[in-house]
Order: C-alpha cells, then structure tokens, then sequence
C-alpha cells in the first residue's frame, strides 16, 4: 500500500516541505536568532496555523464525507454556503485581533524587547489581514483534496512558501542591518502569497463549477451541513496536534529575545521527518485499514488477519523510520543544523541550541510513530473522542511544564516528549490489551530501536555528534553528515533483516 501510493502527491508533498525548510533558511539569513526573528516568524505562520487549528483539519473530516453524498452542484453550493459562514468569522476574529494587537503581542511573543513592541502589534495586523485568504484557502484546499487533484493542493503551499523565500531574499540584501521596515516588506509579501495561491486554488477549481452549473436543477439544493459537536470534535481532533508545538515555542519566547526563533529552528529539525516519514505512512495506511476494519466488520472472521496485517505494516515502516530519523539528527544534528543555518546564515554559537533542541526533539519521534498509527485506527473505528483525549493530555504536560517555570528550550523539547508519549498510552489504551497483542509486533520493533541505542552510544564516544559549528573543518562536517546518512541507513537495514515485517509493508 505504500509503494504503490501515488508518486505526484510524494513528491509533491517532499517539495512543499522541503521549501518549508528553505524558507526557515532563509528567514535564519535575513535575522538569524534576533528579537526580529521572532516578530518575523509569528507573522508569516500566523494566519495560516490559526486556520489549520480553527477549519483546515476539521473541513476534511467533515466534509469528505458529506461531499461524497452530494452531486459536483451540490458539493459547489455547501462549499460557497460554508465560505461565506468563514469569511464572515475570520473577519470577526481578524477585527477582534487588530483591536487587541497589543496584550495578544505580549501573549504570543513574551520575550521580545521594548524596542520591538511596536513592530510585534504592526505584524499581528498583518496577520489579521491575511487571515481570512488563509481560511478560505483552507476551505478550497479541502475542496481539491476531494477531488484528488494533488497538484493543485500541494502547489498551492509551493506558492506561498515561494513568494516568502524571496520576500526574505529581498531582504536580506536590500533591508537595513536594524530591521527597520522589515515588517511592512513581509506583510505585503505575505498578503500577495496568500491571495496568489488563492488565485491558483481557484483556477484549479474551475472545471468544478463549470461541470457544476450544468447539472443545475431542483434537486442542487444541498442538504443541511452537519450538527455542531461533529464540527467541535473534528475542530479538536485536527487542531490540538498543530496547537502543542506553537504553545512550546510561545513558552520558549518568554525566555529572551530570539528564543522563540531558535525554538522554532529546532523543532524544524524534527518537523521534516515527522511529516515526510511518520504522518505520510499514517495517511497511506488508512484506506488499507479502513478496507479491512469493513471487511472484518463484514465477514465472521474474528481474528481479523487483514486488519492485524495492515496494522502492522503500518506500526512497523512508521516506527522503523522513526528510529532511522532519530538516528540521523541524534548523531548529526549539529552538522545538520550547520547546513540548513549555518554557514554565514547564523553565527556559530546560534547554532549550538538549535542542534541540542533539536536531538531531544528527535526522542519525540518514537512516541509520534506509535501515536499516528493508533489514531488512524480510532478514526477507522469511529472512536475519534479518544484521539482528543490523548492529545489534550499531551497540551496539558507541555502546559503544566510551561507554567511551573521550565521554559528553557530543552525542557520544552522534553515536555513535548513526554506529552507525546503520554498520549500514545492513552490512544493505545483505548484499542484494548487484546488489540495490543495482536497488532504490536514487539520484536520487529525492537530491533531498531536497540541499534538506534547502539548508534547513538557510539557516535558520543566517537566525538561525532558534536561536529557542526562553523569552527570546524568542513571536511569535519561532512563526516559527520555521512555518519549521519549511514545510521539512518543501518536502522532501516535492521528493520530489515530482523524479520519479513518491514519488507512485506513496504511490497504490500
């Protein structure tokens, strides 16, 4: 099932992330670690973190399923009757930000100096402006998604990851060294990103509504849109995951100026392969559990061997990339840091707490692996309730941690971690102990684990996972990258070797 997924959207999705990570380099080139990083970066993510918290997430889980009950005719007229109900309240959270762009600044970016406060409340409006394209971007991004038209979803972040690389280009060789100016530049920039990819979204969809205005008859009408705790729990169940990162780094901001960038860059280095490796095999592995959950569902086959074999690919590739990911940022972190934003970006000592974030981020990964898996099987089962529960549970110890005073970066990336390992108990706990020992199959597990441990060990007696400032050859540095490269690679091959597990997930 993950072989034969579909080539365009990997790709895609990989340029779209990818471009994701350019743009961080090149925001770290134009203010590297500054106060005006900070600024910066709550601007341009913003509008759009606040529609994947508020309606990205859940106009998928709500709307594919009832657009896959209406006629194109009916699907153009909830979508046009859902985009007027967001336009209206983006413009009403949009308002109410402007009007309180001062106390939300202190909220989000606690630690920026005096001298920044104005430029804090200047971005914030930006960001209101832009909000309401970002919503119904979002709303159109689900449209294409049902159509399965993977260019036009994924192209349309290409744009805008686009247009702010070069907004950050354009200012890291024209604009002044003080930052001054610097947030009216980006804000145009992010309005013209913004209404660019709406432009593409748009022209994407236009056969839609010419295909849908031909079937235009009494029976367009579309049905009544689902009841609110549908929406509540699909609003929950999307955006808690987007909400823990964002309140670490918000907690790691009130530490000093430019710790909420460094946070920022940190969790970048775990980002990539959480998304790329981690979610990526989660999204594959649904439909093929779906089938055989209705199967099992179906037939009088107790034992359920299709899903107990679905469930395991999946757990095995998902946990087994986890553990080559791990691999690869505990060994080469500072290395890698150094590539992405280093390198005349960033001075060496700004570096070093990004490589050190983000190693004790790379431990998240495993817990992340596990939780993927059991919360497509919750959505599969139709127990979504336990899904929220597991990431509440997780923004609470982020929460607790935060509010007792650990908010060095570090002790953050250790309370995501244990958030995230928290709620893969739960969302395990609720599949049930006999699920457990069907679906887990701990020795194909286990393997990539010990030889990640192994990696690990040997790369801190060997002295490679401190190679990565500026003040070391660059010879050294691309050791240490190798190094890096070749443990993912020996973990995989563990995974490999141990047992049929992960070659039969990746030939299925």
């Amino acid at each position: 099932m993950f072989l034969k997924a579909g080539l365009l959207s990997l790709l895609l999705l990989l340029a779209s992330r990818v471009l994701g990570v350019l743009r961080e380099t090149a925001l770290a080139a134009a203010f590297g670690s500054s106060g005006m990083a900070d600024v910066a970066i709550v601007m341009l993510t913003l509008p759009d973190w606040l529609a994947g918290v508020l309606v990205s997430g859940a106009l998928a889980y709500v709307l594919l399923p009832h657009w896959a009950r209406e006629s194109v005719a009916q699907q153009n007229a909830t979508q046009n009757r859902v985009a007027r109900y967001l336009l209206g309240g983006s413009i009403l959270l949009a308002g109410a930000m402007v009007a309180a762009h001062a106390s939300l600044g202190a909220l989000l970016v606690p630690g920026v100096p005096a001298s920044l406060e104005g430029s804090v409340s200047q971005a914030l409006v930006w960001s209101a402006v832009a909000l309401p394209a970002a919503m119904l971007a979002g709303l159109w991004a689900t449209r294409l998604q049902h159509e399965r038209d993977f260019l036009g979803l994924y192209s349309a972040n290409l744009v805008v990851n686009g247009v702010l690389i070069a907004a950050l280009v354009f200012w890291s060789t024209r604009g002044s060294a003080t930052g001054e100016g610097a947030v009216p530049t980006l804000g145009v920039f992010l309005l013209v990103a913004v209404f660019i990819r709406l432009l593409w979204q748009g022209w994407r969809m236009r056969p839609l509504y010419h295909h849908g205005n031909s079937q235009i008859s009494s029976s367009a009408a579309p049905g009544p849109l689902p009841g609110w705790r549908i929406w509540m729990w699909a609003a929950l169940g999307a955006g808690l995951p987007l909400t823990l990162p964002f309140v670490a780094r918000t907690f790691a901001s009130g530490t000093g100026e430019g710790a909420l960038a460094t946070f920022n860059y940190a969790w970048k280095l775990v980002e990539l392969p959480l998304v790329l490796a981690i979610q990526l095999v989660a999204s594959l592995a649904f439909p093929a559990i779906a089938r055989a959950y209705g199967r099992q569902a179906d037939s009088d086959n107790s034992n359920g061997e299709a899903m107990t074999s679905a469930v395991r690919s999946a757990l095995i590739l998902a946990w087994t990339l986890a553990c080559a990911a791990a691999a690869a940022l505990l060994v080469g972190a500072p290395a890698i840091a150094s590539v992405l934003f280093g390198w005349g970006r960033m001075h060496a000592s700004a570096l070093v707490p990004i490589a050190a974030w983000g190693s004790v981020g790379a431990w998240g990964l495993l817990p992340q692996a596990l939780l993927a898996v059991a919360l497509t099987i919750l959505a599969t089962v139709g127990r979504m309730r336990f899904a929220v529960l597991a990431y509440a549970l997780a923004l609470a110890v982020v929460l607790v941690v935060g509010a007792v005073g650990y908010t060095a970066g570090h002790q953050l990336m250790w309370a995501l971690n244990a958030g995230f390992l928290a709620a893969a108990v739960v969302a395990w706990a609720a599949l049930g102990i006999p699920a457990i020992r069907r679906w887990v199959p701990v020795r194909a597990l286990l393997a990539p684990f010990v030889v990640l441990i192994a990696l690990v060990a040997l790369a801190q007696w060997l002295g490679l996972a401190g190679v990565g400032s500026s003040a070391v050859s660059a010879s050294k540095q691309v050791q240490a990258l190798f190094a890096s490269v070749v443990s993912a690679i020996v973990v995989i091959a563990s995974g490999w070797f141990v047992g049929p597990g992960l070659r039969q997930a990746l030939r299925s």
